[in-house]
């Protein structure tokens, strides 16, 4: 199957360039043009075409349409993302073939505006696209400007600003039925609000949800347990006391409940709980405030900006497993976990960046980072037959970093050279272990980051790039004294061409990449004994190699009709082994990651009648099986362990009519139930949504 994928993407990549001559005189004819999309995902406004890196970018109209909300549905919207779930709002996100749910750091930065919404690779905070301007997600190593956890790349939530000079708003409230399960209902606000016109201004947009849910647990008389009760507010406030000046405040508080929250689930829609499955689970909490102020001057030769953020979480879930028998435990290891995980990270990042069209652009900065969290576990758990109630497991991380970073770039008309640096260094420390036999351990972590790209503009609307970084993961500690893993790195590289064509009707990139992963970490499993259970060990096995070729197209074909696709083929396996006792060997596929996925969109904008236009929007996504493999808790036979291959199409059809709009949706119109991540010999996988269809009513003021 993966070579007709390598085929689709060849197609995909070509297309726009073959069909040039063909369809060129029609395109100026008729004056069709795509929307020009403008990036700040080096942290200056260009036009995407320029920049020189895959990215991904979606405006808050496309994100919209398409229904994208949660970062799960971000994932089978962008080829090449992958992430692993563990119920609803954690994630473990992962990008190009750089996936692993091990070790303690992120692999895939997030940012809502200026915040870093990572505080480890188990603490993402959720991110719904409330009110927002675009999502930008920026594929490959983005250490220099994005730190040591952009390994795989970064995701960054660009959300709208208060705008000074105008009173507006909308409302909506959107009712859905999900095939099985409950219905769900949103009410979503936004208003703006220019208190001094021309200087202040304020911006509120919330969210209420409630119902939704699917999920079963019959043995406790649960149904439809996983109902999101969400209710999520932002507020923005933007004062610019001069033309050279502005500060921007942002307060935003998030707080969601599940009474089935763990997100596992069987294929029937039931949930598993261990040892005694007639018994609740806890519910699922996730709450956190978040704090921003961003401070902007123009100097005239450059712009100053100050971003400061403080954020405090709070996440409590239950978490059930079971080693069956596809495992080495046969069906005879199974527990349940209760699990309390507050935490609370302050940044500051300080940069300068040069202004104006110059051939030289640069950007210096600094950035720090005081983050704390901890996560209480209270374990049960049968052991072929032993069981043990009520023990406690605490593991505490501490965080104090700091980065120095450059970036730098001179063009020569057509021809642009670049590059960047970032030194970091982490003073980390970890107190973990069960109880009473808990122990800190501490280390300092520090690298330097460098990238260097060129690119060079064949026309006006054509540009090649190549370009190569190093992606920086920090090291960390094993519970109970075990030993501490290092630090791991890489080294990518990539070449790819950007361009448009038909005089702006038509919109295409494609990009090949090669990447080196050393000292890449993995997990195994150690009972030991049955007091204290079974143990994860994190270790740095050896090396990986990953290779990808991606591409995307968008095709404004006439004035009402718009095409577009994107697919990806990736080839990521573990190429060394230095270390014993580990859950690979040489030639294993690396988690997480599809042969091959893609993406197929079609829009077509019509007239309901004179004064009402309209809409039809189709889109289906599709990916490959995604692999898991163990060879501390599977037999060898056994591995690698597949997620479902799964095709996914929704629809939408909507109207407009002055002020107000309606639309009908259905996602998963074809209904598939399959599993999304591979983890499910262990009952630890969930599953796709079932058929989701209702109507959306709006009004904008």
């Amino acid at each position: 199957m993966k070579k007709y994928a390598v085929h689709y993407l060849a197609s995909l990549s070509c297309i726009a360039l073959m069909q040039a001559p063909a369809l060129a005189q029609e395109a100026a004819d008729t004056d069709i043009m795509l929307e020009e999309i403008v990036v700040t995902a080096q942290k200056r406004e260009q036009r995407l075409i320029e920049v020189p890196m895959a990215i991904t970018a979606m405006s808050g109209t496309e994100l919209e349409e398409r229904g994208i909300d949660s970062i799960q549905d971000l994932s089978f919207a962008v080829p090449g993302l992958t992430m692993r779930e563990d119920g609803p709002g954690s994630y473990q996100i992962f990008l190009r073939g750089i996936a692993n749910a091990y070790g303690g750091g992120s692999l895939t930065s997030i940012y809502q505006d200026e915040v870093p919404m990572v505080l480890t690779g188990y603490d993402v905070l959720p991110t719904r696209t409330l009110d927002i301007a675009r999502i930008e997600v920026l594929k490959g190593p983005q250490g220099t400007l994005y730190g040591q956890g952009a390994v795989g790349g970064a995701i960054r939530y660009i959300t709208n600003d208060p705008v000074l000079d105008a009173f507006e708003g909308n409302v909506s409230a959107d009712l859905s039925t999900v095939d099985s399960g409950s219905m769900g209902a949103e009410f979503t606000g936004v208003v703006n609000v220019p208190v001094v016109e021309g200087k202040f201004a304020l911006r509120l947009a919330g969210t209420v949800k409630t119902g939704g849910g699917w999920q079963d647990h019959p043995e406790a008389g649960i149904k439809n347990g996983n109902d999101e009760e969400l209710q999520n507010f932002r507020l923005k406030a933007l004062w610019k006391p001069t033309e050279d000046l502005s500060l921007l405040a942002t307060f935003v508080s998030y707080h969601a409940e599940y009474e089935l929250g763990q997100g596992y689930e069987n294929p029937d829609r039931t949930i598993f709980v261990a040892i005694d499955p007639s018994e609740a689970q806890m519910s699922k909490l996730w709450d956190y405030e978040l704090y921003n102020l961003t401070l902007t001057y123009d100097m005239g030769f450059a712009e100053l900006i100050s971003s400061s953020s403080y954020v405090d979480q709070t996440h409590n879930y239950p978490f059930s497993y079971r080693g069956g028998e596809d495992t080495i435990y046969l069906g005879g290891y199974e527990g349940n976990d209760e699990r309390f995980n507050p935490g609370e990270q302050f940044t500051q990042e300080v940069r300068l960046a040069s202004t104006g069209d110059g051939p030289l652009q640069w950007t210096v900065g600094g950035f720090y980072r005081d983050m704390e969290r901890s996560l209480t576990a209270y374990f049960e758990y049968d052991y072929f037959g032993f069981v043990v109630t009520d023990q406690e497991y605490f593991s505490g991380n501490k965080s104090e970093s700091f980065a120095l970073f450059a970036n730098a770039s001179y063009r020569w008309d057509r021809l642009e050279l670049g590059a960047g640096v970032r030194y970091f260094e982490d003073k980390a420390s970890e107190t973990n272990g069960f109880a009473p036999n808990q122990v800190t351990e501490e280390g300092k972590f520090d690298t330097i980051n460098p990238r260097f790209y060129l690119s060079y503009a064949l026309t006006d609307d054509l540009n090649m790039y190549a370009s190569v970084a190093k992606g920086f993961r920090s090291g960390g500690f094993n519970t109970g004294g075990n030993p501490a893993y290092d630090p791991e790195s890489l080294w990518s590289y990539e070449v790819g061409l950007k361009g448009a064509a038909l005089d702006g009707a038509v919109y295409f990139d494609v990009a090949g990449y090669y990447t080196k992963y050393d000292d890449m970490l993995r997990r195994g499993l150690v009972f030991l004994g049955v007091d204290l259970g079974l143990q994860s060990l994190v270790s740095n096995v050896g090396a990986a190699e990953v290779k990808g070729l991606e591409a995307s197209l968008s095709w404004r074909a006439t004035d009402a009709l718009t095409f577009s696709a994107t697919g990806t083929v990736i080839d990521a396996e573990v190429t060394e082994i230095n270390a014993e006792d580990t859950s690979n060997v040489v030639g294993d596929p690396i988690d997480y990651v599809p042969d091959y996925s893609f993406t197929l969109g079609a829009m077509y904008d019509f007239q309901w009648s004179a004064d009402m236009p309209g809409y039809v929007r189709l889109d289906y996504s599709h990916r490959a099986k995604m692999p898991y493999v163990d060879l501390t808790s599977f037999p060898a036979e056994n591995t690698p362990q597949f997620s479902d291959t799964i095709g996914l199409l929704d629809a939408r059809i909507g109207l407009t009519r002055g002020a107000v709009s309606v639309e009908l949706y259905a996602k998963n119109l074809t209904n598939e139930n399959k599993y999304i991540d591979p983890y499910h010999a262990w009952n630890n996988a969930n599953r796709t949504r079932p058929r989701t269809i209702g109507i959306k009513m709006g009004l904008d003021f």
